[in-house]
């Protein structure tokens, strides 16, 4: 249902026209901040199948290298770090994802236009910082100190414009993410994805402002991702459930609030968080967002 929705949304903004005449184009700071995503920290009220925490933080601070802010070629370096807290004794952290990136984004569309068209090519690593075994003697994987590690790559592609009937900036990401077997822990091979395709459709939208020289900052935004997953995961079928995952986010940003705001988040899929790949996840989720965007 929720995908449906999202279809729904992406339909309605094509028929209602494309009008970009009030509003600045997407320069590439812009495109890159929806695309890397923001920093979070999740209250204590999961609802779902997810262990018990206190807390799910991602930490994801950019630093962007470039010539000048009307570049369009662009540089992203982000020491992304995702971190739990358990509702366990002493309040246990364990085994946080560390996921050092660089990206570049190229602006193929005239700096002038309003509807833009831009590429970007991504280098991570995904690792856990523990150094035990990845198997139990019971054969179990070794959730608390296994060693987890993984390199990739990610292409895609990402197109904006402006919704002049609904105030709206609307982005479309679609990018392919490889991880090649040379690039990843042995005990991955068959049971972890080497192969992603990654969608994202993005709405912002913006407050009426009579001042059109100003910029705006979007008080709701609404982004829907999904991925489907290739290549041999513990025997599932080519066309198994399990293979899709899903996450729809809402975000609200009061005007009380400088550079934070409140989220709610639907998430169906693969567990995200290193040694964890194993578990499936159906959560709904509440808390707290870093929104830097300015239009």
């Amino acid at each position: 249902m929720l995908f449906y929705t999202i279809c729904v949304l992406i339909f309605i903004t094509e028929v209602e026209g494309q009008s970009t005449n009030s509003v600045s184009s997407s320069e590439l700071t812009v495109i890159s901040l929806v695309n890397q995503g923001n920093s979070y920290i999740t209250f204590p009220t999961d609802i779902g199948n997810i262990e018990p925490l206190w807390f799910e933080a991602d930490l994801s601070p950019e630093f962007y290298i470039r010539k000048s802010k009307d570049s369009r070629l662009m540089g992203v370096l982000t020491p992304q770090i995702i971190i739990r807290m358990y509702q366990e004794r002493s309040f246990p952290v364990r085994t946080p994802s560390y996921m050092p990136q660089i990206t570049a984004y190229y602006l193929m569309s005239p700096k002038k236009d309003k509807n833009t068209f831009s590429v970007f090519g991504k280098i991570a690593h995904h690792s856990n910082g523990q150094d035990g075994d990845f198997y139990l003697e019971n054969g179990k994987i070794n959730l608390l100190s296994g060693d987890f590690a993984t390199n990739y790559f990610e292409i895609g592609i990402i197109t904006t414009n402006y919704i002049n009937r609904l105030n709206a900036h609307r982005f479309i990401k679609t990018s392919i993410e490889v991880h090649p077997t040379s690039w990843s822990a042995d005990e991955l091979a068959g049971r972890y994805s080497t192969v992603r395709w990654h969608n994202t459709v993005s709405f912002f939208k913006l407050p009426i402002n009579e001042n059109k020289n100003t910029e705006k900052r979007a008080q709701i935004s609404l982004k829907g991702e999904t991925t489907w997953m290739f290549g041999s995961i513990d025997e599932w079928d080519n066309f198994s459930s399990k293979r899709f995952n899903m996450r729809l986010t809402f975000y609200y940003h009061p005007k009380i609030f400088e550079d934070i705001g409140l989220f709610a988040q639907i998430y169906h899929g693969m567990d995200y968080y290193n040694m964890y790949f194993n578990h499936q996840l159906s959560v709904i989720r509440f808390g707290i967002m870093t929104e830097k965007l300015r239009f």
